[in-house]
């Protein structure tokens, strides 16, 4: 009975309309039919009828000719080796990405690796001794089966003093001059907890580009979420730093909260009436929000979706833009935006998306909510593993990621009034996201 009801939510969450667009299992297209014919004599085959990456910028000082959209979270070997045959040729993954590393190296084990710029992420916790360091990085190359990484990255430290690390910096270094690694970048998206409201993504990055070391940035930028990155990607551009860009394309998840509430009172399961309470607010934005979709035209979520990838790209400042893609429909979408720009008409829309609809999207990287919070429940890290279970397939690792947070989780925000919504700059009805989080990460 549970595997059925698992089956069913995860149908569901790979197929909502406006939720998450095109999170569903690889799908056959021309990519998939042409598999066979990508390869002859061990050479690449050349494939005209598929769109190909068409725009490529430097990557600040490292000077590597990045293609405009890169590979994130990819899970299918197959998908990934079409992207790369696109022409995307940046690669970002990190250690605690399970089995991320072995499925690269495989795809990446044939090909001209001078022509890829592959990054991986290391979080500064475990042994960070140099020494430490050291051995994780060369279990890293071992897992890719490569001779170096084009950069690696400090992972989402969670305070600004923890870029002057002393053990990661001397590792980076001796591997350097090893040419184990080529670059040292960082990586951030919010901290764990943001008890010190002072500790932001933007903080922590700005410091990271006055101490110099860094050559490349990963942090969150998308058009519902900009006032914590344009004076990082300003600063990056001065100091010639590259930037590649996540979670740029922000969505609503007002279907997945419905369902799911629909789903648990046919089960007959007691919903504490605050869970109601906060799926009402919630619905209360959705309809509002309704009546801009209808106006404006906006009832196709991937003209947003295309929307928000052209209004990262129409910045100068953005190097790269990684997508975790899970279908080739999807990336048959997606990389005709190469090289694209916003329209006016794109403008109109995000606009409209952005005025109506804004109160549905939970920032990444915010924050400012949580001190607020009496129970000290960690609302950007819960919602960052809501994230990767809804729209990155990665369910397992979020349910293991969300049961090892020490403390409160979201089962505590069932009996709470609601001081994180009262507190959101954006009015988003976070309460009733942390609940359906909770109730989705330990499949209750």
């Amino acid at each position: 009975m549970r595997k059925k009801m698992h089956l069913g939510r995860r149908h569901f969450l790979r197929n909502s309309v406006l939720g998450l667009i095109g999170s569903g299992m690889a799908t056959q297209s021309g990519w998939t039919r042409e598999k066979e014919s990508r390869r002859l004599d061990g050479r690449q085959a050349e494939d005209t009828a598929q769109p190909r990456i068409k725009g490529f910028r430097t990557l600040g000082r490292t000077g590597f000719k990045v293609s405009d959209l890169a590979i994130g979270y990819v899970q299918d070997e197959s998908l990934m080796a079409a992207m790369l045959d696109a022409g995307m040729n940046y690669i970002d993954t990190g250690e605690s990405y399970p089995g991320a590393h072995q499925k690269i190296g495989k795809v990446i084990k044939e090909r001209d690796r001078k022509s890829i710029f592959l990054t991986s992420k290391m979080l500064m916790e475990g042994d960070t001794t140099k020494e430490g360091l050291i051995k994780r990085v060369r279990k890293a190359l071992q897992e890719l089966d490569t001779e170096y990484i084009d950069c690696m990255m400090m992972h989402m430290p969670e305070k600004a003093e923890t870029i002057k690390h002393e053990g990661f910096h001397a590792a980076m270094k001796e591997l350097k001059t090893e040419g184990r690694i080529h670059f040292v970048g960082i990586s951030n998206h919010g901290s764990f907890w943001f008890r010190d409201p002072e500790e932001t993504m933007e903080k922590v990055l700005m410091a990271a580009a006055e101490d110099g070391r860094f050559d490349v940035f990963l942090l969150a930028y998308n058009f519902l979420q900009m006032d914590q990155s344009e004076r990082v990607l300003e600063t990056c551009q001065k100091k010639n730093i590259g930037t590649s860009l996540m979670k740029s394309t922000p969505v609503t998840k007002y279907y997945i909260l419905k369902s799911r509430l629909d789903q648990l009172e046919k089960e007959g399961k007691d919903i504490h009436p605050l869970y109601k309470e906060g799926l009402t607010r919630f619905k209360d934005k959705f309809d509002r929000a309704e009546q801009f979709i209808a106006k404006y035209d906006l009832k196709n979520p991937e003209e947003i979706r295309a929307a928000a990838i052209k209004f990262v790209l129409s910045n100068p400042r953005v190097n790269t833009v990684c997508c975790s893609l899970q279908t080739f429909d999807e990336m048959e979408r997606i990389i005709p935006l190469s090289g694209s720009k916003l329209s006016v008409q794109d403008k109109a829309k995000l606009a409209a998306y952005r005025e109506g609809c804004g109160e549905l999207y939970c920032r990444h990287a915010c924050g400012v909510c949580e001190p607020q919070c009496p129970h000290g429940v960690p609302v950007n890290t819960i919602m960052r593993y809501f994230h990767y279970f809804m729209a990155q397939g990665r369910e397992r690792e979020a349910m293991l990621n969300y049961s090892a947070i020490p403390g409160n989780k979201a089962n505590v925000c069932g009996e709470c009034p609601g001081y994180c919504e009262k507190a959101c700059p954006y009015n988003v009805g976070i309460q009733g996201l942390l609940l359906l989080a909770h109730n989705q990460l330990t499949l209750a």
